[in-house]
C-alpha cells in the first residue's frame, strides 16, 4: 500500500513538472513560426525594433554594387548586378518570431564567412588534420606559403585571431594592404610587422592565406567541406554558393582546386540566404549542436567566442561583446558581421538569433530587439 502511494506520489510531481520542452531545429526547407508572445516578447516594442530596423538600410554598397572598386581596390571576382533591400529575421527559442524583406534572396555577405572558415578549422580540429591550434601551421602545410621564418612560426590560433602578421601576397594582394589601385580607400599606411601572435589585424589577405590552408588540409574545396559537414546537415538550401577570385586556383593531389575568399572586398565570396544564415546563427546558438548531432565541438565554441590577448572584442573570426560594448546586449553576445551591415547577431543568453542584413546602426536595432524579451 505504501510503495503505491508513494508511485502515485512520484506520477504527480511528473504531472506537476513536465519535462523542459526539447530545442527546436528546423527540418530542411521548413521553419516554425511563433507569435511574439508565444517565445515571450513584447509584440509593440518588437514591432518598433523592426520599423526601426526597415529605416536604417546600409548605404554602402550601392544596391548596384557600383562603389566597390572605389571602396575595396580593384576586384577579382564578379558580384551580382544587384543586392536586395534592407531584411531580417528574428528568432526565439529556435522560432521564427519577425521577418520583414527579402529574406530568401542569395546575396554576397562580405566577412560573415570568416565565421564560416572559422567552423571549418573546428571541423578540421575534431578530424585531427589541425593537429593543435597552437601548433606552427608550416608543419603540416608545406606549399611555400610558410617557409620564411617569420611565416614558419605562424599557428593556426594566429591565423583564428587575426594576429598571424603573416607576411606575402595572396592572389594579387599584398598582405601589407600598401597600392590604392589593389585597395582603394581600404589602403593602409606602412607599419611595423610584429611578432606573430603580438598584434591584431583585421586583414583579409592573411585570412585568404588561412582559408588555402584549409584546402591544403583537408584536400577538398571549402565550399565542398562547408556542404557536407555543415550546411546538409543543418537543413539548409541549395541556393548559396562560394565564389572564387578568378585567379585563386591551385593544384592539389594533380586536382585543380579554387581556394575561396573569407569576404567579398575583392568581390565572390559567399553568397546567401537570410534563412541559411539563420541555421547557421543557430547551430552556434546551440553550442555547434544539430539535433541529436555535435558538428563543431562545445570545446572548439567555447574558445571561438573567448576573446584574445589583443584583440578582446575578438575571438576565433567572431566578434564578442566581452567588453559591454553592444549596450544592451549580454556581455556572451557575440556576432558573425560582413562589411554593409551583413551581421549575424547571436545572444545565447536570451536564446535568441537575429540576422540583420545591409544594415545600418545595427547594434541599435539589436539593443531594440533584445528590449522586447519580457523580463
Amino acid at each position: 500500500m505504501r510503495k503505491g502511494l508513494v508511485g502515485l506520489l512520484l506520477c504527480g510531481l511528473v504531472l506537476a513538472y513536465p519535462r523542459a520542452e526539447a530545442p527546436y531545429y528546423p527540418p530542411a526547407g521548413q521553419w516554425a513560426h511563433k507569435s511574439p508572445a508565444e517565445v515571450g516578447m513584447d509584440a509593440a516594442k518588437l514591432n518598433d525594433a523592426l520599423e526601426f530596423m526597415k529605416a536604417h538600410e546600409t548605404a554602402s554598397p550601392a544596391r548596384d554594387f557600383s562603389d566597390q572598386e572605389i571602396v575595396n581596390g580593384r576586384m577579382l571576382a564578379s558580384m551580382p548586378t544587384e543586392r536586395a533591400a534592407t531584411n531580417a529575421l528574428v528568432i526565439r527559442h529556435g522560432y521564427i518570431a519577425a521577418e520583414f524583406g527579402d529574406t530568401l534572396r542569395p546575396d554576397p555577405t562580405y566577412s560573415v564567412a570568416k565565421s564560416m572558415l572559422s567552423t571549418i578549422a573546428g571541423i578540421a580540429l575534431q578530424k585531427g588534420l589541425i593537429p593543435g591550434l597552437d601548433e606552427p601551421v608550416s608543419n603540416v602545410v608545406k606549399d611555400g606559403g610558410y617557409d620564411s621564418p617569420h611565416n614558419r612560426v605562424i599557428t593556426w590560433r594566429n591565423h583564428l585571431q587575426q594576429e598571424s602578421e603573416w607576411e606575402g601576397e595572396m592572389w594579387g594582394k599584398n598582405a601589407n594592404f600598401i597600392g590604392k589601385d589593389a585597395f582603394g580607400r581600404a589602403e593602409m599606411k606602412p607599419r611595423e610587422i610584429q611578432a606573430p601572435g603580438q598584434h591584431y589585424e583585421y586583414n583579409d589577405v592573411r585570412i585568404n592565406r588561412f582559408s588555402l590552408s584549409l584546402l591544403t588540409l583537408f584536400k577538398k574545396q571549402i565550399p565542398d567541406v562547408f556542404r557536407d559537414e555543415v550546411m546538409n546537415p543543418i537543413g539548409a538550401s541549395s541556393t548559396w554558393k562560394w565564389v572564387p577570385y578568378t585567379n585563386a586556383y591551385v593544384t592539389i593531389d594533380g586536382r585543380r582546386m579554387a581556394s575561396v575568399a573569407g569576404g567579398t572586398r575583392w568581390g565572390g565570396g559567399m553568397w546567401i540566404s537570410t534563412y541559411d544564415e539563420a541555421r547557421f546563427g543557430l547551430l552556434w546558438l546551440r553550442g555547434g549542436k544539430w539535433g541529436d548531432r555535435q558538428i563543431v565541438s562545445p570545446d572548439y565554441v567555447k574558445m571561438a567566442t573567448t576573446a584574445s590577448a589583443h584583440g578582446p572584442d575578438y575571438g576565433f573570426l567572431w566578434w564578442l561583446n566581452t567588453t559591454g560594448k553592444w549596450a544592451g546586449a549580454p556581455t556572451t553576445a557575440f556576432e558573425a558581421q560582413g562589411q554593409g551591415g551583413n551581421i549575424i547577431y547571436v545572444d545565447p543568453a536570451n536564446d535568441l538569433l537575429v540576422v540583420w542584413r545591409w544594415s545600418a546602426q545595427s547594434q541599435d536595432g539589436f539593443k531594440r530587439i533584445v528590449a522586447s524579451i519580457n523580463k
